[in-house]
């Protein structure tokens, strides 16, 4: 426990305790006035800043705080900043759920107690020492790193300009800049009369200088850093395998966040023990438990919603060393000139700092020191191409805007609209030619063929979250057991997009009724297959998953009913009853939206299985064959006048279903839970999508105004129209912003926490899409209403979505309580 480590405190360190106590009740809040005893111990771990603990005693009861103060005696520029620790745990402490300890006050008067101190909440956990982790069962060791890796996660998750540390520091150029600091550091370390100077550190330095990444300079992997971010800088939960307190933001800045990621990897390569440097986890063996270093950077990047980092890991792991020796010299100076808090353990540093700089010239010297993709399974060579060229490519500062796209994201970008306007637009026709036939219930074989070519292209399955793809993985390709198909696509469990990066995609693809199809990004499969990613069992994933993530079947999602208001899920009526290994379905369900496909071979049906549990437990969801007898497809419904043929909405009844207990799916009563994380990403897809069909809805309407005229002159040189095209830009801008701000929230807080602001943008985005396609239709007059455009099919999908996507009265109802309860807070 964090209270073993504490001991006296040092001849070096010693203070007025009596003026620490005073200025302790004069400025901490809720500080004992009269305790019975006062007393400080020194916490012995680390040779950075002196810290200690206060211990505050009334009667029988004990009140402990944290004191971390600057060393005494003459410190190098810039070091041992505690004021800019204090700034930052303050932040993330307020501001966000990043753990970290409370502080209370901050004192710069260098006469209370010698130097600026702070003085902050006792975090009773436990503190790990060694990142063996002796003495801990397998299963813990495994969980604490898991714990460890998001615990950073976290930290690189915050919106720095959001809790005030915008001007913390700069994003660009970190590296470099550091490692000029560093370097820096280590000459006033070893000038005259101090240790010698070990020529192999120069060497190292010229090596770094080189061999900085391209993405430091633009800030791209920019945010918050710690700094020092390692397993003993962490306090546990005394019981539970999760951080409660991460400690020691004395280095902590803005920056390349990759620097943390490496620092906190060491142990795979070095093993620092109290004097002398060793081989690490990867040379000597992983202890029974641990993550292998592969596993370990998953499970962050899978968290914080980074690239694979193979590319340059060379580079952030030897500039940690190098960070490190610099340090370690900086600690045994100070011990050769008395105030070095590290106690005896100083004395060794400055072997350790030679053994880091020989480590590091090691580690530069090996082939190969990351595999080229996650160990977690099988990754695709196009997915991890992108992977590892993400942090390369983007070259877009973050100061030049909040929604700015990165290098790959614009590539990615460019394509699809290259291939929207050589391969859809052109075939549109076509599509809609078909879809009005006797034959509308059929597939047009260019679209197999467009298919087949998206996935050539690398354009398929854009819309797939990186966590749930990681999830896919791990049941999926466990061992040598691949479930793939022979030619399966190279790209099937996406590019590791997240919500915010793919939001560009997708308005690219709802510029066209029919593309988001070809690039298997069309609902509800993709809802569909996003219910089965995060819930599906390893058998469900093989029988249903992968040939819909291969674009061979499709699917359909069953819950609305004709007899009750379905957008209140409580109200469904479809029994759905067990009866020993089976499951007997009854009931009709409508607008069952793909039902109507040749290809639709799965029913995703959402209905009661307890019809006396609570409220929102009664309703489950299960997987249905389309063709098991029982199963009537009775019409296709029609959306102002359009069947969407061949994929359509149909009415569809359950009679007697008979289905395997197994296709359950979470379990019974689960079904309003996998509604609601249904109703994330997937939903926002109509969102991006709106964007995207009034942005042709203004090119269509631009073009249209720029060639008819009436009345003597163009169209575009009316005033009335020149302020309606405007209003529209102004709309259309508005909602693409809004619809962002969502993305990003749910990259970054999750489906619950960015509820209200996915709401706003389901309200937002059809209202403007309607706005602008009426505004289209206007200016192309009978043309605009007819089958001779798009703008008619256009503007009757936005339409129907202010009822599908959920009422616009349920979502301004979730925006109302949330306003409300803010206001009660």
């Amino acid at each position: 426990m964090a209270a073993d480590l504490v001991g006296q405190v040092n001849q070096a360190d010693q203070f007025d305790v009596d003026a620490l106590f005073r200025y302790s009740r004069s400025n901490v809040p809720g500080f004992p006035q009269s305790p019975s005893e006062f007393t400080v111990s020194q916490f012995g771990h680390g040779q950075s800043n002196p810290t200690f603990l206060m211990e505050v005693s009334l009667g029988d009861s004990v009140k402990r705080y944290v004191l971390r103060k600057k060393p005494p005696g003459k410190l190098l520029e810039s070091a041992h900043a505690v004021e800019r620790e204090f700034q930052v745990l303050n932040a993330l402490g307020v501001h966000t759920l990043v753990p970290v300890p409370k502080v209370f006050s901050l004192c710069t008067d260098p006469s209370v107690i010698g130097t600026s101190f702070y003085i902050m909440e006792y975090l009773d956990g436990r503190i790990f020492l060694d990142p063996k982790l002796p003495g801990e069962r397998p299963h813990k060791r495994r969980a604490i790193y898991l714990a460890t890796a998001k615990a950073l996660a976290s930290v690189h998750s915050v919106d720095v300009n959001a809790i005030g540390l915008g001007k913390f520091g700069r994003l660009d150029h970190y590296c470099k800049r550091q490692v000029e600091r560093w370097a820096k550091q280590y000459i006033a370390s070893t000038a005259e009369g101090k240790p010698v100077r070990n020529p192999k550190m120069f060497e190292l330095i010229d090596w770094l200088r080189q061999h900085i990444p391209l993405e430091d300079s633009s800030g791209a992997t920019g945010g918050l850093v710690h700094g020092d971010f390692r397993i003993d800088n962490l306090v546990f939960h005394p019981v539970e395998d999760r951080v409660i307190g991460i400690l020691d933001w004395e280095l902590s800045t803005l920056g390349n966040q990759m620097c943390d990621v490496a620092y906190s990897s060491l142990p795979y390569t070095v093993d620092m023990g109290h004097d002398k440097i060793g081989q690490g986890f990867e040379l000597t063996g992983i202890p029974e438990g641990i993550p292998t270093q592969a596993q370990y950077l998953a499970e962050y990047c899978s968290a914080a919603g980074r690239p694979w980092p193979a590319a340059q890991w060379k580079f952030y792991v030897a500039f940690s060393l190098f960070r490190g020796a610099s340090i370690f010299a900086g600690i045994y100076s100070r011990w050769i000139m008395g105030n070095a808090s590290g106690g005896r353990r100083a004395q060794h540093a400055e072997e350790v700092a030679n053994a880091l700089i020989d480590s590091a010239w090691a580690f530069i010297a090996r082939n190969s020191v990351l595999p080229p993709q996650p160990s977690s399974g099988p990754i695709t060579e196009d997915y991890m191409k992108n992977f590892k060229t993400k942090s390369q490519s983007q070259d877009f500062p973050r100061e030049t805007g909040k929604f700015v796209p990165t290098k790959k994201v614009l590539e990615l970008r460019n394509r699809l609209i290259k291939f929207m306007d050589e391969h859809i637009y052109p075939m549109e026709k076509e599509f809609y030619k078909l879809a009005q036939s006797l034959s509308r219930w059929t597939i047009h074989p260019e679209e197999e063929k467009l298919k087949n070519l998206a996935k050539q292209e690398g354009l398929w399955n854009l819309w797939i979250p990186l966590d749930s793809a990681a999830r896919a993985r791990k049941l999926l390709f466990d061992g040598t057991d691949h479930t793939l198909s022979e030619g399966a696509s190279d790209c099937l469990l996406g590019l590791g997009l997240s919500n915010l990066e793919y939001g560009y995609l997708c308005e690219v693809m709802g510029r066209s009724s029919w593309a988001p199809q070809i690039f298997n990004c069309g609902a509800p499969d993709t809802g569909n297959m996003e219910v089965l990613l995060r819930y599906g069992n390893k058998e469900q994933l093989k029988e249903w998953l992968v040939p819909l993530l291969e674009g061979k079947i499709r699917s359909g999602f069953a819950m609305t009913e004709p007899q009750v208001a379905s957008s209140d899920a409580t109200n469904i009526e479809c029994a759905i009853k067990r009866q020993g290994d089976l499951y007997i379905i009854n009931g009709t369900k409508w607008w069952t939206s793909g039902a109507m496909d040749p290809r639709c071979k799965l029913l995703i049906v959402m209905g009661k299985t307890d019809f006396t549990a609570a409220k929102h437990k009664q309703q489950s969801m299960i997987l249905v064959d389309v063709q098991t007898p029982g199963v009537h497809i009775k019409r296709p419904l029609t959306v102002f006048g359009f069947d969407d043929a061949p994929h359509g909405h149909a009415e569809v009844s359950f009679d007697n279903v008979c289905v395997p207990a197994k296709n359950i799916l979470l379990g019974e009563g689960r079904g309003f839970e996998i509604a609601q994380g249904r109703l994330g990403p997937g939903r926002l897809h109509h969102c991006m999508r709106l964007v995207g069909a009034a942005e042709r809805g203004m090119q269509m309407m631009a073009q249209r105004a720029l060639k008819r005229r009436v009345f003597g002159k163009l169209i575009a040189d009316q005033g009335s129209f020149l302020s309606d095209i405007a209003k529209c830009r102004v709309e259309l801008e508005k909602t693409r912003l809004l619809v962002l701000e969502a993305a990003d929230q749910l990259d970054r807080l999750g489906n619950k926490r960015a509820r209200g602001t996915i709401a706003m943008a389901k309200v937002a985005a059809p209202n403007m899409a309607l706005m602008v396609l009426d505004m289209a239709m206007q200016v192309h007059g009978a043309a605009g209403v007819s089958s001779d455009t798009v703008l008619a099919h256009l503007w009757a999908t936005a339409r129907t979505l202010r009822i599908a996507d959920g009422p616009d009265e349920v979502h301004l109802g979730t925006i109302a309580k949330l306003e409300l309860q803010r206001a009660k807070l």
